[in-house]
């Protein structure tokens, strides 16, 4: 007898259908996106609220991105013990108890609290990520996995699209100029309240649901490669290479509002300059919509190497230029940026079978290149000027565009006290 709930994972010829589960998995991605932009209002409320200098509001963006290089590697190994499903779960929860605390910090008016709440919603969104983007690999054929991870991930630029104007008008209320109006130290508490429900919903939910059981590891198996996900020289060059994009990505829209105001750019206030950072966004979520229907008719690691060298050729623009010219060709960056994340990590993932979940927290742990790239651009900039300083940002994507020239053949690092079993990978 067939259940309803059997039915939505099989097609009426007993294949395989799992369009109902990349449905209730999508919504992930839309959820962590919008709480990941939450941080790009959180930063300058915290300023105002607790007098901070630059540095010291920084430490947001690392609390929130070193919990990725902290809890990666463990989630990856919790997950192959317990499967995507309960991964997803204990994620959704983890991350809404971080929800919770926001509101004994915002009362007690202690930065640190805000911050260690901001750890644990980073670590629950870590785990989510750990186990729900092999799970969208895993649930069809791998030939398409970039497909419909890039499809899974343009819901998750649709997050960041949207979380700027609903985090804005929930914590700043509205107001025109905070700066000068001042913010309270309750409106904080009302975003996280509703994000803290909606991701309990959202854990109860998963639980009743009929997923395919996926993700869990023989403990008592060998290890499929020597090493398991480390042996595999395809896995280590996409944690790089999701190292360096994230750091791109995050680096050159951490520097937009400064750029774009520039006299020799566009010469508009900063206020009005960070009106453009959507387009930056939202053309990664117009690009991840295309690139999925694209990668049905191209093999992923051929779209990858194209956007990759249109980055690079429109970064080189806008160092080489000024105005309208350098101001676009920055922009339309975030198109290139689209199906660069799902596609390293799908094709990274190839032929990890058991150690997949292990290959997924090194992919997350390499997110913390978002910390780290940026600062480092900062101190560029300092020293040579911004515009000067995206040299950074374009030797990022050069590396991109190797990985998916030749970086991305799945193959094992050779040994040489083996050398027959090297040369048979």
């Amino acid at each position: 007898m067939t259940t309803p709930q059997t039915s939505a994972l099989h097609g009426s010829g007993g294949e395989p259908n799992y369009r109902f589960a990349l449905t209730a998995l999508t919504s992930l991605f839309f959820i962590w996106g919008f709480i990941t932009c939450l941080n790009d209002i959180l930063i300058p409320y915290l300023r105002l609220l607790f007098d901070l200098n630059y540095a010291q509001s920084m430490l947001i963006q690392f609390c929130f991105f070193g919990a990725y290089f902290i809890i990666s590697v463990p989630a990856g190994l919790m997950v192959g013990k317990i499967g995507y499903k309960s991964g997803i779960v204990t994620g959704l929860m983890i991350a809404g108890a971080g929800c919770l605390l926001f509101y004994p910090a915002a009362q007690l008016e202690v930065y640190a609290l805000f911050l260690l709440a901001l750890f644990i919603l980073a670590s629950g969104v870590t785990i989510l990520q750990v186990a729900a983007n092999p799970y969208v690999s895993r649930l069809g054929p791998e030939e398409t996995s970039s497909s419909r991870l890039t499809m899974t991930q343009a819901f998750n630029s649709l997050g960041t699209t949207v979380a700027p104007f609903f985090g804005a008008w929930l914590i700043f209320g509205g107001v025109a100029d905070p700066e000068v109006s001042g913010v309270s130290k309750d409106t904080v508490s009302l975003p996280y309240f509703i994000l803290a429900a909606t991701l309990v919903v959202m854990a109860l939910v998963f639980i009743k649901l009929k997923l395919p059981d996926m993700g869990k590891v023989d403990q008592s198996a060998p290890l499929p490669t020597q090493g398991g996900a480390w042996g595999q020289k395809h896995l280590v060059l996409g944690a790089l290479g999701i190292f360096v994009y994230v750091g791109a990505e995050v680096g050159i829209g951490s520097f937009l509002a400064i750029y774009l105001s520039m006299p020799e750019i566009s010469d508009m206030s900063t206020s009005q300059a960070s009106h453009y950072i959507s387009w930056y966004f939202g053309g990664a979520m117009v690009g991840r919509f295309i690139g999925a229907a694209v990668m049905q008719k191209f093999a992923g690691n051929k779209v990858l190497m194209f956007n990759a060298s249109l980055a690079v050729i429109l970064v080189a623009t806008t160092m080489l230029s000024s105005g309208a010219l350098a101001m676009w060709s920055i922009l339309f960056v975030g198109l290139c940026n689209s199906i660069m994340f799902p596609t390293i990590f799908s094709l990274a993932l190839r032929g990890l079978k058991e150690s997949t979940g292990q290959g997924s927290g090194i992919l997350c742990l390499a997110i913390v290149g978002g910390a780290f790239i940026p600062l480092l651009q900062g101190t560029l900039a300092d020293a040579i000027g911004v515009q000067g300083a995206f040299i950074l940002p374009l030797l990022c994507y050069v590396y991109i565009g190797y990985y998916g020239f030749s970086g991305y053949r799945p193959r094992a690092f050779k040994r040489a006290e083996q050398p027959s079993e090297a040369s048979s990978q």
